[in-house]
């Protein structure tokens, strides 16, 4: 049986629909994304119900699959928040395979930031991203629940204020790391690179290994030759998809002295989405200064 067809017979079996908010009631909302789902909870307070589908820091975001119980998720959800771009395809399916009644809204951080399939999707690691994607919500919270509006208008202050110390630590490093070539396994990292103005070396394995297909040989032997001659002074690797090209890229690059770290692509329990930000870019600063010693 094909996947839309099962995703319908889910959504049929369910009842599922959409439903505006009761007056004086929580917004449900469910986030594709456990960092979007924490944004969200920032901006509304009790004032919202917050259920998000990838929350697990030690799973592969790219190997999840949809099941009754995520249609289930989105069963009295009046906004939804995905990342699109390709990110979590079944999220599209689930929503075009429920029947619409025209009260349940969409946000889609892709969309609003111009990125569609075949860029990079790992939007939340680019520090313009995230204060589009919580006006969004504010705007909706705002309009959806009225009587509350002095107070999610509050909030989205205090977390656009709440984000200039990230964008302090990317300007301090691009002051200082500007051109330094680095590399990693997979371009999660790619837009905060982009920002602190990095070399970004081997970014044809990186596409690869994202999806999830073998890297030629004389991409593996150039990223080898990076990490053994130290021709860059760190490596970024996905903690959620340790493979075992992974596996030996991190111990060559011990062997030659490179410093490694880790980021993920799933927010980490009990972290904010600032605090998970904050603490890679000083884990990063840090790399960097070893590297130097």
């Amino acid at each position: 049986m094909k996947f839309a067809h099962l995703l319908t017979c889910f959504v049929l079996a369910l009842g599922l629909c959409e439903a505006a908010p009761a007056q004086n009631a929580p917004v449900p909302v469910v986030a594709a994304e456990n960092f979007y789902g924490d944004v969200i909870r920032q901006l509304g307070g009790d004032h919202v119900q917050v259920k998000s589908i990838l929350s697990n820091p030690d799973q592969d975001p790219h190997l999840f699959e949809t099941s009754p119980k995520t249609a289930r998720a989105l069963q009295h959800a009046a906004l939804v928040v995905y990342n699109g771009a390709d990110y979590d395809p079944w999220m599209d399916k689930l929503l075009g395979a429920s029947k619409s009644n025209g009260k349940r809204t969409a946000i889609v951080a892709a969309q609003l930031v111009s990125k569609k399939a075949g860029d990079n999707p790992h939007l939340w690691y680019d520090p313009a991203t995230m204060p589009v994607v919580a006006k969004a919500i504010s705007a909706y919270l705002a309009g959806a629940d009225s009587s509350h509006k002095s107070d999610y208008d509050a909030r989205l202050a205090s977390f656009l204020a709440s984000l200039k110390p990230i964008d302090k630590a990317v300007a301090q490093l691009k002051a200082c790391y500007h051109g330094v070539p680095v590399t990693a396994t997979e371009p999660v990292f790619g837009y905060m690179a982009d920002a602190i103005g990095f070399e970004m070396r081997n970014q044809r394995f990186q596409l690869v290994a994202m999806n999830e297909t073998e890297p030629s040989a004389n991409d593996i032997v150039a990223f080898e030759k990076d990490l053994r001659e130290r021709r860059v002074h760190v490596l970024i690797y996905n903690s959620q998809a340790t493979e075992a090209l992974t596996k030996r890229m991190l111990g060559i690059a011990q062997d030659a002295h490179v410093p490694s770290i880790s980021v993920t692509e799933t927010l980490p329990a009990g972290k904010t989405y600032q605090q998970w930000m904050t603490s890679q870019l000083d884990t990063l600063s840090s790399a960097l200064q070893e590297w130097q010693r």
